[in-house]
């Protein structure tokens, strides 16, 4: 019987686990802690519903509705003086809460304080784009929505822009396999080749750490170099010396040697340790 596998969350890979582990929790204080985070809270409290409020690792963490993105993000910049949006993205809660948590990261310069709006969405829903405060938006909605599938209403260009246009999935979902899908495995062999050519060419090799040492065609062989591409197995293995541009020493103007050759440089053996 083939062992089951969880498919709600393809991507958790664990070779072992500690039944008497406890994961750690980062403290939550509160926003009164601060006297700027509690003027903060307080200011846009009276413009923005907030749902939850606390500091966590030194950043005011405020969570508000998703229809208030946008106007949340505009009192922040031009009353509060967070002057740079540094990060917009997503967390995948599909399996346990059927939606997204998308977060704000904010910086103010002035101030030297950071902030941090979050709001939940469900499986499906859009997201206000921020684009027009902050340009930096602009790319991070469509990373978010090429990852995620979450769109960005008003986006001027809501297109993909890490993956191809006619890509099959999001990756970064957790639903998504970590060494791609059967639609990933062969997406370039398709697309340059044909699918006819899928017996020749056999599918994409996505193991990183993977050497292949009789393929002369993808990696380099020191010491046993050969003509690219040429075919190779163990029994036709030819070694050749590796040359180095140091050999014989480097030769500037005057005959004066920038580097002394190795057979020049004299050897000590010591007999016994200092």
């Amino acid at each position: 019987m083939r062992v089951y596998q969880d498919k709600k969350n393809v991507q958790k890979k664990s070779t072992h686990s500690d039944r008497f582990f406890v994961t750690p929790t980062v403290p939550r204080n509160s926003v009164y802690d601060d006297s700027t985070f509690s003027n903060d809270y307080l200011s846009i409290s009276k413009h923005i519903e907030i749902k939850e409020a606390f500091i966590e690792i030194d950043h005011l963490v405020l969570w508000i509705n998703p229809e208030d993105n946008l106007s949340a993000i505009k009192f922040a910049k031009e009353i509060l003086a967070y002057d740079f949006l540094m990060e917009l993205s997503a967390i995948d809660y599909l399996a346990d809460k059927n939606g997204f948590e998308v977060f704000y990261e904010m910086l103010s310069t002035s101030k030297r304080k950071r902030l941090r709006f979050k709001m939940f969405i469900n499986k499906g829903e859009s997201v206000n784009s921020v684009n027009e405060l902050f340009r930096m938006a602009d790319w991070s909605e469509r990373e978010m929505f090429d990852m995620f599938g979450i769109k960005a209403v008003n986006h001027p260009y809501m297109k993909r822009i890490l993956m191809p246009n006619d890509w099959q999935g999001h990756p970064l979902l957790k639903t998504y396999p970590l060494q791609g899908d059967e639609a990933a495995s062969w997406y370039e062999v398709d697309k340059i080749f044909g699918r006819e050519a899928r017996d020749i060419i056999g599918p994409e090799e996505r193991d990183d750490a993977k050497i292949d040492r009789y393929d002369s065609t993808r990696f380099s062989r020191l010491g046993h170099e050969v003509p690219f591409g040429a075919p190779l197995d163990k029994a036709s293995e030819i070694k050749s010396d590796i040359k180095y541009q140091e050999d014989g020493g480097v030769t500037i103007v005057g005959g004066l040697k920038l580097v002394q050759p190795f057979d020049e440089i004299e050897t000590k053996n010591l007999k016994e340790r200092k």
